[in-house]
């Protein structure tokens, strides 16, 4: 069992990979072919490739993100998994599907704006792959929609570490919305 903080481990975000592929082994993205593991694995990405950060812990939780609310994964498998650091960002992360859809998104704010900044970094990558991996329409403005709450936590928070991901997320927005209707993120 791993308890602590496992920021020492450069290895922990492999742990992290793998559990995220095991938890996620029979879903697929909307389209319904895309595997939904290439999600996370696409958020990490951009944590690490377009907003510059590679602490272990950080790329872990942002590989996890999404297990304790889509699969049948709980805080303590997480916590077993990676340690306290890892599955406390991922609980940040995690919406309370037990909330009526009205309260839920607004809680969920909530939640994220009382967060470390880590969180709010991993939110960022993650609205900024949603809008990459949308279609044109109704589906892609949702996506920006989302993003412009994470971009209003982020800045709200006054970390500057979040400011150069805030504009890189920022950026993207301006292009995809800019974008003719029939272009497509693989385009």
């Amino acid at each position: 069992m791993m308890t602590g903080d496992q920021g020492a481990n450069p290895h922990l975000w492999q742990k992290a990979a793998s559990l995220s592929a095991r938890f996620h082994v029979n879903q697929a993205r909307k389209d319904g072919r895309t595997p939904y593991v290439a999600h996370p694995f696409r958020v990490a990405l951009v944590v690490s490739n377009v907003f510059q950060v590679h602490d272990p812990i950080v790329l872990s939780a942002a590989l996890l993100h999404d297990v304790i609310e889509d699969t049948p994964a709980d805080y303590d498998d997480v916590f077993h998994a990676c340690g306290v650091d890892v599955a406390d960002l991922v609980a940040a992360l995690t919406k309370d599907m037990r909330l009526p859809d009205a309260e839920r998104e607004p809680a969920y704010d909530r939640q994220l704006a009382a967060s470390d900044w880590r969180v709010k970094l991993i939110k960022l990558a993650d609205v900024y792959d949603n809008i990459c991996d949308s279609s044109p329409g109704r589906q892609r403005q949702r996506c920006i929609d989302k993003a412009n709450r994470a971009l209003n936590l982020a800045l709200d928070d006054g970390d500057e570490r979040l400011l150069e991901p805030a504009d890189r997320l920022r950026d993207l927005i301006h292009q995809f919305a800019e974008a003719p209707a029939h272009s497509t993120a693989g385009d």
